[in-house]
This record gives C-alpha cells, sequence and structure tokens, in this order.
C-alpha cells in the first residue's frame, strides 16, 4: 500500500476544499469557525498530556469531548447546500446532557466560588482556562457563521457547555493538586 502525501499543492493559492469537495478561501468564516474548533481539540490534547494523576479518571472524558469536536469540525466544514451532511458529524441532546453531566459531578466535588477566578495555578489548570478561551472564541466564530446560515442548536449548546465544563475543570486541576486558586483582587 502506498502510503498517502501530507502536502496536496491544492491550497497554495489561499483556497481549500470544504466536505463535498467545494473550493472556499481559507479566510470564509466558515474555516474560521472549524479551524478554531480545531485549535480547541488540540489545546485540548495537552491538557490531556498536564492532568494530575489524581484526577485521571477525566482523561476519559475529555477524549469524548474530542471526538465530539471532530464531529462538529465535520459539521461546520459541509456546506448543507451543496453536500449531505454526515451523520457521524451530527450532535445529539444526549452529547449535551453528557457534559452538563459532567459539570455537576465535578462542580460537586469543589468549594463554593464567592469571587472571580483569574487563570493559573497548576499547568493543568492553566491550560484548562486557555481551552476554555479558545472554545469561548470558537462560539464567536460559530456565531458569526450562524449569521450566513442555519446551524443546528446542539452545536451551539455543546460548546457553549463544554467551556463551562472547561472552567469547573480547571477548579478541579487546582484543588486537586492542592494549589489555592486566584481570586480577583478588584483593588490591585
Amino acid at each position: 500500500m502506498k502510503k498517502s502525501t501530507i502536502y496536496t499543492c491544492t491550497g497554495d493559492l489561499g483556497e481549500t476544499s470544504l466536505v463535498g469537495g467545494k473550493r472556499v478561501a481559507k479566510h470564509d468564516i466558515r474555516l474560521d469557525a472549524y479551524g478554531t474548533i480545531d485549535e480547541l481539540n488540540a489545546h485540548i490534547g495537552m491538557l490531556t498530556a498536564l492532568l494530575p494523576q489524581s484526577i485521571q479518571d477525566e482523561l476519559a472524558p475529555l477524549r469524548v469531548i474530542q471526538h465530539r469536536l471532530f464531529a462538529i469540525g465535520g459539521y461546520l466544514a459541509t456546506d448543507v447546500t451543496d453536500t449531505a451532511l454526515r451523520e457521524a458529524s451530527r450532535i445529539e441532546p444526549t452529547d449535551i446532557e453528557y457534559i452538563e453531566h459532567r459539570i455537576d459531578t465535578l462542580d460537586a466535588t469543589l468549594p463554593a466560588l464567592h469571587n472571580f477566578i483569574l487563570p493559573g495555578g497548576t499547568p493543568a489548570s492553566a491550560q484548562a482556562h486557555i481551552c476554555r478561551t479558545v472554545c469561548r472564541r470558537a462560539e464567536r466564530a460559530i456565531c458569526a457563521l450562524l449569521a450566513h446560515q442555519p446551524i443546528d442548536t446542539e452545536i451551539l449548546q455543546y460548546v457553549n457547555r463544554l467551556s463551562d465544563y472547561l472552567f469547573i475543570l480547571s477548579r478541579l486541576c487546582n484543588t486537586a493538586e492542592g494549589v489555592a486558586e486566584i481570586c480577583w483582587d478588584k483593588r490591585s
């Protein structure tokens, strides 16, 4: 079997192909949306590498999330006016419920929150905050795309819940390592 070629040279002039083959400019808002989802997935990969040993149980949920983000990328890379959406690219209500369950489960183990928290603490916590902010940027990019075409509400709901999960996970990373959260001091 011949090894596939990594470089195709088809994007050398600033265009790329969507799922189905339609060519679009690399600055298209659709690419911004699924490119930011891809960036988020990469940051979550880094988070999995930094996850404290004491909360390795959260590795499996993070892998599930990475697979769902890949599906969202496929959804966003499909112009449904030209190409049928693949079933594997759909987000279901059960995917949103899964994230909500993870949030509730983890939040129940954390101390009550009485202040705004600054990003930081352990490397894993800081990385979870980076993931959270990239997730919010992805959400904004998806909303920009939504202004031009319909997007399944489950996509936006999932990404919105995911940023909440990443915030809770950032808190868990600090707590698991015995590192105090950095509370915002409005006088500083």
